[in-house]
């Protein structure tokens, strides 16, 4: 199991559920997998304690934090959850972390489908801490595909071989894609750390996936459960708590959100491109300056497409321009290749330069990073500035973010 911390235990038994998952050691001799520690996918209301990407699965392990040791816990989703006979409620009158639970989840499940990730079962783990003798769940939610328990290695172990069941495994090239959709930071491990993890090899290697955009939730502060005797005099108050209950499999699982209204996000690396506009044309000239307009003008050129996006790097907001030309054949491309590689030699005009900007967006693309590659007879061009100040030619994260955006659609 390969730990990613991605960000603090948003629990206190959420210390424990890391110490059980580090006991495993690296690599697939126990289970293998990857477990991202502190993630908060996109759209997920809450930050989550875990989620732990499995060749037949995928689990999303979340926090409750009890005020005391129990010998007995009584936890059904629908109903009120019971320490050692007391209930456990809350200021505002819930009585069960389950609601939580059951939005949390679903969003997880729905971000997945949404930005079609691999299709595997999404299930959960309720870690309750700090310490749990036994737990009661009813039998329709252990169906369900939630387990309720104190996280340890060995139950944290059963029921992670109980709930990744999916009939196929999830392969290499499947799993860093769906490592990027779930953690909007970071980028994903290398194909040789997946495949020591047990994830088998893709036939193909993808690097860009194109994706349905989605917008981070408001991080919520986390609900203070009480335990009540039965005359309802509280006895004390607990720190914040997090629980998803997953939807498990089959019918139970989150629709999917259409997505033909939707725009895309296209992820390079782990890295979140949104879209502000594209376009084509067999009129490559006519969008063109300098060197590369004149090589135009004597080289057929069959279509344009151009593309722009914005990204974020370093905390700073970057937009990136993308564009491919469609030429006679490969000794023509490396010519054109080599024009527009060549500096102050001229280049494709950006979509902002002709009126097609966005708010929060550069005004030009003047002075920025450029790479130009050339692949049979394809040439592509991307540019990348910071939206906001000065960009350089020579800065190496506008760079690197062009490199990336050479990957990017161009249409």
């Amino acid at each position: 199991m390969r730990l990613i911390r991605l960000g603090a235990a948003p629990s206190a038994v959420g210390a424990d559920v890391r110490a059980a998952l580090s006991t495993w050691g690296v690599g697939d001799a126990v289970l293998g997998g990857v477990a991202l520690l502190g993630v908060q996918p996109p759209d997920c209301p809450m930050p989550l304690d875990a989620v732990i990407v499995l060749g037949r699965g995928v689990l999303v392990v979340v926090g409750v934090d009890l005020p005391d040791p129990a010998k007995r816990l009584e936890a059904p989703l629908g109903g009120q959850w019971r320490i050692d006979g007391w209930p456990l409620v809350r200021g505002d009158g819930a009585t069960s972390p389950a609601a939580e639970a059951l939005e949390a989840t679903k969003a997880v499940a729905r971000r997945i489908q949404d930005m079609r990730g691999e299709p595997l079962p999404v299930t959960t783990v309720v870690a309750v801490g700090p310490y749990v003798g036994h737990v009661v769940q009813p039998t329709a939610d252990l169906n369900r595909g939630v387990r309720v328990l104190h996280p340890k290695p060995t139950t944290l172990l059963a029921a992670a071989r109980e709930l990744a069941t999916a009939e196929r495994p999830c392969s290499v090239d499947h799993a860093a894609k769906l490592i990027a959709v779930l953690a909007a930071t970071g980028t994903p491990p290398s194909a040789q750390d997946l495949r020591a993890e047990g994830f088998p090899t893709a036939v193909a290697d993808e690097s860009t996936m194109l994706l349905p955009r989605v917008t981070a939730a408001p991080r919520r502060s986390r609900p203070a459960w009480l335990p009540y005797a039965a005359v309802g005099v509280a006895l004390a108050v607990v720190a914040a708590v997090v629980v998803a209950v997953s939807s498990g499999g089959g019918s139970q699982a989150a629709p999917t959100a259409g997505t033909s209204t939707l725009p895309t996000t296209v992820v390079v690396d782990g890295r979140g491109f949104t879209p502000h506009g594209a376009d084509r044309t067999g009129d490559c000239g006519a969008h063109a300056f300098g060197d590369v307009r004149a090589w135009l003008a004597a080289n057929p050129c069959s279509r344009l497409d151009r593309a722009q996006y914005e990204t974020t790097a370093d905390g700073r907001k970057a937009a990136v321009a993308v564009a491919e030309l469609a030429v006679a054949d490969g000794g023509r491309a490396e010519e054109l290749r080599a024009v527009a590689s060549a500096a102050g030699a001229g280049g494709i005009t950006a979509l902002v330069k002709e009126g097609r900007g966005w708010s929060g967006g550069p005004a030009s693309f003047d002075r920025s990073a450029i790479r130009v590659t050339a692949t049979g007879g394809a040439v592509r061009v991307a540019q990348a500035v910071w939206s906001e100040g000065e960009s350089a030619p020579t800065d190496a994260t506008l760079a690197a973010l062009a490199e990336q955006a050479l990957r990017l659609p161009a249409g």
